[in-house]
């Protein structure tokens, strides 16, 4: 089973940011050609890119539509199959990192420090935590062979 062709071109549309989406699109859908994707998966994935189609190539909010698309097939992958872009865990561990980590250490440090002015420094800290962590998942997901050769962002 293969995927549909996406039937807009982007000197079609107005908006010049529709031609950046939509070539980071097709970049995904040609890494996933070359897995071995369930049956279920492909039929997502085609559901998807049938609304695309459905949309009016000349419509200047297509490009949003292309992201949104993009991102649900992401997060299909992420869920369902474990697959997840490069930098994934990195950027959703920054984030933890800094309000798991980053922010009780502020509160340990404005709180023994005698002044709540320090609630700031906790941050960076646990940003740095957060990161590491999160690059070490992404290794270990690119060396289980779950990490796309794509950089895409999910959230």
């Amino acid at each position: 089973m293969a995927f549909i062709e996406i039937t807009h071109q982007a000197a079609q549309n107005p908006n010049p940011k529709f031609k950046d989406k939509l070539s980071t699109l097709k970049a995904l859908l040609q890494e996933l050609e070359q897995r071995d994707l369930p049956d279920t998966a492909i039929t997502y994935i085609n559901t998807q890119l049938e609304e695309i189609n459905a949309k009016a190539t000349t419509d200047p909010k297509l490009y949003k539509t292309v992201w949104a698309k993009q991102n649900c097939i992401l997060k299909y992958l992420e869920k369902h199959l474990k697959l997840v872009p490069q930098g994934y865990y990195q950027k959703l561990w920054t984030v933890l990192g800094m309000s798991t980590f980053g922010l009780p250490l502020g509160v340990v440090f404005g709180t023994t420090m005698g002044n709540m002015a320090f609630l700031g420094i906790g941050l960076p800290i646990g940003m740095a935590i957060g990161m590491v962590v999160g690059s070490n998942m992404d290794k270990k997901a690119a060396k289980e062979g779950r990490q796309l050769d794509f950089k895409g962002s999910v959230m």
